[in-house]
């Protein structure tokens, strides 16, 4: 029984090690100055290797935010109340907590990795297919249908548009302590705003 576990273990492992030398590697020369095959060999792997684990270069990049594709559908799935109203509250506890995802972040290897990630092109097409996705499982959890299509696009849209002016300012070399009031505003705005305008089922009352 113990041994599925240990190969999805060491799989994990694998991805984590060659994203992170990757990353380190597009950090130091720039990502479009390092091949594919120099991260393979960083990583002590062959290329072919490195390709049944990451199907595209941007791929090495974007498996750092892996984990988030999708998050908005689980928060719906998994909170209480309005999904609009879910979503808003978590968002505002990534601000408190400072988390990456909300761009209010200001620790120096987060703000390399939001400057190689939204510095690079075909980066930010990539990161376009992850939302994508992400939008499809929120749509999908919040019915299916055209008006849950149409939410969920708002929805990814005011996640996005927020936490890329939380970024702007802090790489601008503001403070995070100077950003979060401003920012949790904006999130209450945008939120109340997103809400009146969804079909009733998917409104939240703000505080």
């Amino acid at each position: 029984m113990s041994e599925p576990g240990l190969r999805e273990r060491k799989k994990q492992r694998m991805y984590q090690v060659v994203s992170d030398i990757a990353v380190r590697l597009f950090l130091e020369k720039g990502f479009d100055a390092v091949s594919v095959a120099e991260v393979a060999a960083a990583a002590e792997i062959s290329k072919p290797t490195l390709f049944r684990y990451f199907p595209a270069k941007e791929d090495l990049v974007l498996y750092r935010i892996a984990d988030h594709e999708g998050e908005a559908a689980r928060v719906v799935a998994e909170g209480e109340g309005p999904p609009v109203e879910a979503l808003r509250r978590h968002f505002l506890d990534g601000l408190e907590r400072s988390d990456p995802v909300t761009g209010l972040n200001d620790h120096p290897q987060v703000l390399a990795f939001h400057a190689l990630l939204y510095g690079t092109p075909s980066l930010v097409a990539r990161a376009h297919t992850h939302q994508e996705r992400s939008e499809a499982a929120l749509a999908e959890v919040l019915g299916g249908d055209l008006d849950a299509r149409l939410a969920a696009g708002q929805i990814m849209a005011v996640l996005r548009v927020l936490a890329l002016e939380n970024w702007r300012r802090i790489a601008a070399g503001e403070r995070v302590a100077d950003v979060r009031a401003d920012a949790v505003a904006a999130a209450e705005r945008a939120f109340g705003r997103l809400a009146a305008g969804l079909p009733p089922r998917l409104q939240g009352e703000g505080e």
